[in-house]
């Protein structure tokens, strides 16, 4: 399975780098208010559901762009072909492929790959999760003065709103605060120990998924801000080292 991903993964990173670095990554339309499309989004979600399609036939799959494929399977992939569109657009690096692999409502298997910063992030329940075949630990830091803390918003006006709130409550709190516009690098940082947490409105699972699960396998914490364990359903999320996760959705809940 890791073997296959990574394959397609990088297949449709080298699609979208194609366009990254060539005349057509600034070139969108406006698919609801604040989202946006691009023609490499759909030609990235093309190949991966070709792929999964062929070696899967069986499987249900749902992605971002294409909507849901129902086949009657417990097994169903959730594709996000290009997860950070806005920063593909302004060729910031930050975007990535997300496919996961649920069986019924549980994360079976996830992988990332951001191809500019050349990362691999790939997790299987119980086996842990990795950037670029090293295994990802979440940091040791224990208080919120110490940690670098980010924040990503979903696609409306009102995502954003809700959580300014929040992050204000944050700011002289917390070491940094910082946005990269990408829900999947986002939660592998976390992953990966670089950072201490993401907090999270309105994105969708096809962005989440395979991060959820990399955090989880790391050694972190994902709760939504009421502290009740994150599930495909969700409306927001918290995903931590743990170390943290309290006192951060005390401070949460306080400035909501």
């Amino acid at each position: 399975m890791k073997r296959f991903l990574t394959k397609i993964a990088k297949e449709a990173g080298k699609i979208i780098l194609k366009d990254y670095y060539g005349n057509n990554a600034d070139k969108f339309t406006h698919k609801a208010e604040r989202e946006l499309v691009t023609k490499t989004d759909i030609k990235s979600e093309k190949y991966i559901i070709s792929a999964l399609k062929k070696n899967f036939p069986s499987y249900n799959i749902i992605s971002e762009e294409a909507g849901k494929i129902k086949k009657g399977s417990d097994y169903t992939w959730l594709i996000d072909p290009l997860d950070g569109t806005t920063n593909f657009t302004i060729r910031s690096p930050f975007f990535a492929v997300n496919i996961a692999l649920l069986y019924k409502d549980e994360i079976e298997v996830g992988i990332g790959y951001a191809p500019v910063l050349k990362e691999l992030y790939y997790v299987k329940a119980g086996k842990g999760a990795y950037l670029n075949n090293h295994q990802m630990k979440v940091s040791a830091d224990k208080k919120i003065k110490d940690s670098i803390m980010l924040y990503c918003t979903g696609g409306t006006r009102k995502d954003p709103s809700d959580l300014k709130k929040i992050t204000n409550a944050f700011e002289m709190k917390a070491q940094s605060l910082k946005q990269f516009g990408s829900a999947m690098t986002e939660l592998a940082y976390v992953a990966a120990g670089r950072v201490e947490s993401i907090m999270i409105i309105g994105a969708k699972m096809w962005d989440l998924a395979p991060g959820v699960l990399m955090v989880r396998e790391a050694g972190g914490k994902v709760t939504d801000f009421e502290g009740k364990e994150w599930n495909l359903k969700s409306k927001t999320i918290l995903a931590s080292n743990g170390k943290i996760h309290d006192e951060t959705l005390k401070i949460i809940n306080k400035a909501k």
